[in-house]
């Protein structure tokens, strides 16, 4: 039976940049954080793919690769506006079940819509709607399957603009063609697990046992994996926050110490606004500079610390101080070239079950809260940067807004 329509939205960064400037359209197109020879491809249109170009394709080599190659800085805010405006339209079609990623969602076939020929017609009219509301630029492969995991393995067998189905009767024989890692949740670890247990085809994976499977995973997630291969339906997992952070890769311009601090401190800020936004708190906050060091492999600083519950930016800021004097980055001979940093807060407490230290009820006037929701909201009204904490000064205009594929920004406290 079919219940899953699955949309994924093909080459999506450049085929929004192609969208949004027709010069680009027909010829290829390579989308990079910044704009270095030493960056890397973060999407790359279907005429730059057929150079071999890819995603993680280094600028320098995609040059190399194809001369006549556009390089673009990604417009993140645009992406995600493109984003709103494609789950509208699929909306206007068929409900969406749950958005999977900036470029990915799912419709739940009901009713009727599960035979074969209705199910082909809407997604038909999904590509229609999209094309004709969002842009022309905008397509997508839609997999028609049982469940998720099978529409979105669907979804990947035509691209561009295709659409397969699969239906109970096709498994495993019209997918026994493709590697175990073509399905999502199968990465490096799984599949060495895989290995050992002489599992390396579709064929080996679909034939093996249930508690076989359940031993390579670990846990339930083997024995979900062999109830998904089958065409088990199921529901959507619940997403747990754990951690909340942000990463950039440095221009050449801010490849120093001092640039690194400084960029830290700004996404150290917008870590904090955006902890507030969600309603938590952070128990831990860990700092990375990834630094490659001239003629030797790259390498990174690492430190992290603990600490009450605290959504506190300056505390945040202090904390980072200390994390950065102990992470010998300040003290970085020039051989040593500052790549990207980073900071993850961890150890997430929804604000609900939050715990006041005794120092807070002893010291009230140490509290800031209000002085941080008034920055926050400031910040919302005129934009960012109204206000900020001056170690940040020399980084405003950098670090902006990052897409993580599996998470949609928000553009309120991520700019």
């Amino acid at each position: 039976m079919l219940r899953t329509l699955f949309v994924d939205f093909n080459a999506y960064f450049a085929s929004v940049e192609q969208q949004i400037n027709p010069a680009l359209r027909g010829r290829p197109v390579g989308v990079v954080p910044v704009m270095a020879e030493t960056s890397c491809c973060i999407a790359a249109s279907y005429e730059a793919k057929a150079f071999g170009i890819k995603t993680g394709t280094s600028v320098a080599d995609a040059r190399k690769m194809c001369p006549e190659i556009t390089l673009i800085v990604g417009k993140h805010e645009v992406y995600v506006d493109f984003h709103h405006r494609a789950v509208a339209a699929v909306e206007r079609i068929a409900p969406v079940r749950q958005v999977m990623s900036i470029d990915e969602m799912e419709c739940e076939l009901t009713g009727s819509w599960r035979t074969r020929e209705k199910a082909e017609r809407i997604a038909l009219q999904i590509k229609q709607e999209l094309q004709s509301t969002v842009g022309s630029c905008m397509r997508c492969s839609i997999g028609i399957a049982p469940n998720t995991m099978l529409g979105k393995l669907a979804s990947d067998m035509q691209k561009p603009n295709g659409l397969t189905v699969l239906e109970l009767a096709d498994i495993p024989s019209k997918i026994i063609h493709l590697k175990p890692t073509a399905i999502s949740g199968i990465g490096p670890r799984i599949e060495r697990r895989l290995q050992v247990a002489n599992i390396v085809t579709m064929a080996q994976l679909y034939a093996a046992p249930r508690d076989v499977l359940h031993t390579v995973w670990g846990g339930v997630g083997g024995s979900e994996m062999y109830d998904k291969l089958r065409g088990k339906w199921y529901d959507p997992r619940e997403a747990v926050t754990r951690t909340l952070g942000h990463s950039h890769v440095l221009p050449p311009d801010l490849r120093n110490a001092q640039g690194a601090w400084g960029v830290l401190n700004r996404l150290t800020q917008k870590a904090a606004m955006r902890l507030r936004k969600q309603g938590y708190y952070a128990t831990g906050m860990r700092i990375f500079v990834k630094c490659k060091r001239v003629g030797d492999v790259s390498h990174s600083l690492q430190r992290q610390a603990t600490f009450c519950e605290s959504q506190d930016t300056a505390f945040f800021l202090r904390v980072l101080a200390r994390l950065w004097a102990e992470s010998a980055a300040p003290g970085l001979p020039r051989t040593f070239i500052p790549m990207a940093t980073g900071l993850v807060l961890f150890g997430l407490v929804p604000q609900a079950q939050h715990t006041p230290t005794l120092f807070e009820f002893s010291a009230p006037q140490t509290d800031r809260s209000r002085l941080h929701n008034a920055i926050d909201q400031i910040n919302r009204l005129y934009g960012k940067n109204a206000l900020y904490y001056a170690s940040a000064h020399h980084a405003l205009d950098h670090a902006p807004m990052r897409i993580a594929f599996t998470r949609i920004p928000d553009i309120e406290t991520e700019r």
